[in-house]
């Protein structure tokens, strides 16, 4: 397997990353992985959505000198001054940083704009400027809109249903006239529905696997938007670690000025995955009493279904996605139970 091979040399020739967004459930991911590899890794987050908690869960799970590889920054990707600072003698980007959310752009497209264009904008021009060798970003599936296409190839996209999908879709165009003006190599990763340990179950706009989890663990009401045949390619945030760390070091010529679908190219709907996620905590917890899901109304902005193709990713990147959604929901219903328990989550 690729991913295994770069680790491995990671480990011998370490790099120094920034990783914006670091405090939030992707970019706590990463920078865990990164420094369980030696790398030196600079941090960035403003905890508008990211916590601090997240840092200390990343803490404990290092020994001291791998964390002491670690510098954090507090600071906003809106302020270029900042993002000049934090680039600086970078090898690679990974940019995590953005105002995610469907909804929450429909309730607030000026902010999402904000950060999400113009502070993507900052981190782009500051990283070409400084020198950086690698700039990788999160894009969205959420760029496929009203297409009706399955499974979704990259080179095909449909009318964008969001504000949310028109700033991704706008780094994608940015990052192709900077290769083009500039030779900058950078590379977009289209997300899938990720979820995995440290995703926020909390607030309006949290994602429908943690919400759930901890609505069922809390014996609260759990709805499905729609009639529950939506369905998504829910993707294990361990696939998500991977992507990135290989879209930063492939050398592949041909890798760069693309987007990529990052994802584990399955499908599942709503009314499979309550049920899936019903009985492994039943499974795992035999006294949990579980309520019964309540239907109500489809969401404004919302694609109908989801899935996608990876032959790219696979053919350029050396991508292999190593969880499907039952392996990914096996792991992210044990740390869900142990940290809501605990009251971190």
């Amino acid at each position: 397997m690729k991913y295994n091979q770069i680790k491995e040399n990671l480990k011998q020739n370490p790099k120094i990353w920034l990783v914006t967004g670091c405090a939030g459930f992707i970019g706590s991911n990463l920078i865990e992985t990164l420094l369980l590899l030696d790398q030196k890794v600079i941090g960035l987050d403003n905890f508008v959505t990211g916590h601090k908690y997240n840092l200390e869960d990343v803490k404990n799970s290092l020994t001291p000198s791998q964390w002491n590889n670690f510098n954090f920054i507090e600071g906003d990707i809106t302020n270029y001054k900042t993002c000049l600072e934090v680039t600086l003698d970078v090898d690679i980007v990974l940019h995590q940083a953005a105002l995610g959310s469907v909804p929450r752009s429909i309730d607030n497209p000026i902010n999402s704009n904000a950060s999400n264009v113009s502070g993507f904008l900052n981190m782009l021009t500051a990283a070409k400027d400084n020198g950086v060798k690698r700039f990788v970003y999160a894009s969205s599936s959420s760029v496929y809109g009203d297409s009706l296409e399955l499974p979704k190839i990259e080179s095909r996209t449909g009318n964008l249903l969001s504000p949310y999908a028109v700033t991704k879709y706008a780094n994608e165009l940015y990052m192709d006239v900077f290769y083009k003006c500039y030779n900058f190599e950078s590379i977009g990763l289209r997300y899938f529905n990720v979820f995995g340990k440290r995703q926020d179950p909390n607030g309006a706009y949290a994602a429908v696997i943690p919400k759930w989890i901890s609505q069922m663990l809390h014996g609260e009401d759990v709805f499905i938007n729609g009639d529950g045949e939506t369905s998504r390619d829910f993707t294990y945030i361990d696939n998500v670690v991977q992507s990135n760390i290989l879209a930063g070091t492939t050398t592949n010529p041909n890798a760069f000025a693309k987007a990529y679908n990052t994802a584990a190219a399955g499908r599942e709907t709503l009314n499979n995955l309550f049920f899936a996620i019903k009985n492994g905590l039943e499974e795992k917890l035999p006294n949990l009493k579980i309520k019964n899901v309540i239907y109500r109304d489809f969401r404004a902005g919302d694609i109908r279904h989801s899935n996608a193709n990876i032959d790219q990713a696979k053919v350029l990147l050396g991508y292999e996605p190593t969880h499907r959604l039952k392996e990914g929901l096996e792991e992210s219903l044990e740390w869900y139970i142990n940290n809501i328990k605990k009251g971190k989550s």
